[in-house]
């Protein structure tokens, strides 16, 4: 069976969308003192440094899994990238990863289910494009907790709607 187009033209959508809003949260955040990037912020994983780091550990966590080749981590707020500017630089240019995913896998894979290792270390099996749709709505999740906290330090905060995304013609 091929895969549907229009879901494939979707998920790569959504992988451009990912790499945008996380390019254009980069560039903000880039620009917040250090007292309020490592500040507690009230969000999931404390600081917008917890936060970013988090984002980084689920998309190589995520990544590894689609890719066969799974990373162990103590936990979901072990810090991967200590960093600022490598973990914005990174997380930015992940998108790439997923891309080169999309296009590589074949159609019985897309079409059944990804079979991995929780993070509690259960075997789980869910929709593989479900999945991938997850990836990215978690992230998109994060990056919200992020914004919220940049309004509240008083700094800029992107619109990182996927309707900008679209509106601004980047794919």
């Amino acid at each position: 069976m091929k895969n549907d187009t229009a879901i494939v033209a979707q998920l790569h959508m959504l992988a451009a969308y990912h790499g945008w809003a996380n390019g254009l949260l980069a560039e903000h955040v880039a620009a917040v003192a250090d007292e309020h990037y490592f500040a507690p912020a009230g969000l999931y994983f404390g600081s917008i440094h917890g936060t970013l780091n988090h984002l980084l550990l689920a998309d190589r966590s995520w990544h590894g899994r689609f890719a066969g080749t799974p990373e162990a981590f103590a936990s979901l707020a072990q810090e991967v990238q200590a960093d600022r500017h490598a973990l914005l630089k990174e997380l930015a240019g992940r998108h790439e990863l997923w891309h080169r995913l999309i296009d590589e896998a074949r159609d019985d894979v897309m079409a059944g289910s990804l079979r991995y290792m929780t993070t509690a270390g259960e075997r789980a099996a869910t929709p593989w494009i479900g999945t991938l749709t997850h990836v990215f709505n978690h992230a998109t999740h994060h990056r919200g907790q992020i914004s919220a906290a940049l309004t509240r330090h008083g700094y800029p905060c992107p619109e990182l709607d996927l309707i900008y995304f679209l509106r601004s013609g980047e794919k």
